[in-house]
């Protein structure tokens, strides 16, 4: 999705001090005052990408001059522009990664369709506050939440007797887009007046008051901000533009999952007939690991017997036969008992 920044008469000397809303002194602290509510501003996350930038010429007066009657504060000639731009928005949608990584499909859902529409409420929100003083060297930092898609913001704001440093940017969960580059204004001398339009939706839209250039003193800003939500023809129209350019990028998305599942697929089943190949061949080792551990086993006893009889033989060839002891042992006494026989029969009394 795009940012698409409308800016109109940009710096404009114009201001009116008369207004339909009024406007209460604030501290630094809590600098906001709204006075409507509406359902297109709330906080959100974005799911955005990039900006585009169109210029558009307009007579349309400042947030001051408005018409209490004219709701949406968008003169006819800005109708065309403020139109393109939305188109435009609308034509550059791209769901973003997060959106096309959910495992969810509401997401990009509800990106596509926006706010809803039962409790949908055009009437634009207004935010203000007077002489809220930013410190010396620091800022002051107001965020404004837009969840609709082509709303248009207008903004006027004025210091008090000092220039003060503004800026506008746009932060989003993906990126943070400059509105309006942050510089020293001469805002104590001419309001700064300006409108763009949100076409990447949701973001934070934060207007910055910067004095850190000054050590010496504290400065006072007035500012009224309004955000007109877009005409219900532009959010069927957004809808339905956003719905065929996500169509198309989930249509490419699915032909390129169909090809590479098609690929994973054929990659399964070659997996597949390769493990069943290494089962087979696992079974029959296992069989054969059987086998030899079955002839270890067998020889290992071999060994043991053989080491025995070794050692009995051994024994046998260097310390005889225990048999043939006894028989040379009982030889030897037999042969000493026929001796003292022979003696005894030589002598005559």
């Amino acid at each position: 999705m795009h940012l698409i920044q409308a800016i109109i008469h940009q710096d404009s000397t114009t201001t009116n001090e008369r207004t339909r809303e009024k406007v209460i002194p604030q501290e630094a602290s809590i600098p906001i005052t709204m006075a409507k509510e509406n359902s297109s501003i709330s906080s959100a996350d974005s799911d955005t990408q990039d900006q585009l930038q169109n210029e558009i010429h307009s007579t349309s007066s400042s947030l001051s001059d408005e018409n209490p009657n004219d709701h949406c504060s968008v003169d006819d000639s800005d109708v065309e522009a403020v139109a393109l731009a939305t188109k435009t928005a609308d034509e550059n949608y791209l769901p973003s990664q997060s959106l096309m990584s959910s495992s969810s499909p509401y997401p990009l859902i509800r990106s596509v369709d926006g706010i809803s529409l039962k409790r949908y409420n055009p009437s634009p929100s207004r935010f203000s506050a007077k002489d809220v003083i930013v410190p010396l060297r620091g800022e002051l930092n107001i965020p404004i939440h837009v969840v609709t898609s082509g709303s248009i913001v207008d903004y006027s704001v004025q210091s008090k007797d000092f220039d003060i440093g503004f800026g506008i940017e746009a932060e989003r969960e993906e990126g943070v887009t400059i509105v309006k580059e942050k510089a020293r204004q001469d805002s104590h001398q001419r309001a700064i007046n300006g409108r763009f339009l949100v076409g990447t939706v949701p973001c934070a839209v934060i207007f910055t008051f910067d004095n850190e250039f000054s050590w010496f003193r504290e400065k006072k800003v007035t500012y009224k901000i309004k955000v007109t939500p877009p005409s219900f023809d532009n959010i069927y129209r957004g809808r339905r533009t956003r719905a065929k350019a996500a169509l198309h990028v989930v249509s490419k998305d699915k032909e390129s999952a169909e090809a590479r599942l098609e690929n994973v697929g054929s990659k399964h089943g070659t997996l597949l007939q390769e493990i069943e190949r290494l089962e087979t061949e696992l079974q029959e080792q296992k069989k054969s690991l059987g086998v030899v551990e079955k002839e270890e086993n067998w020889l290992k006893e071999r060994v043991q017997l053989r080491d025995v009889q070794e050692d009995l033989l051994t024994r046998r060839l260097t310390e005889g036969w225990e048999d043939e002891a006894s028989v040379q042992k009982r030889v030897s006494s037999d042969g000493e008992s026929s001796n003292d026989d022979d003696g005894s029969e030589g002598v005559e009394v």
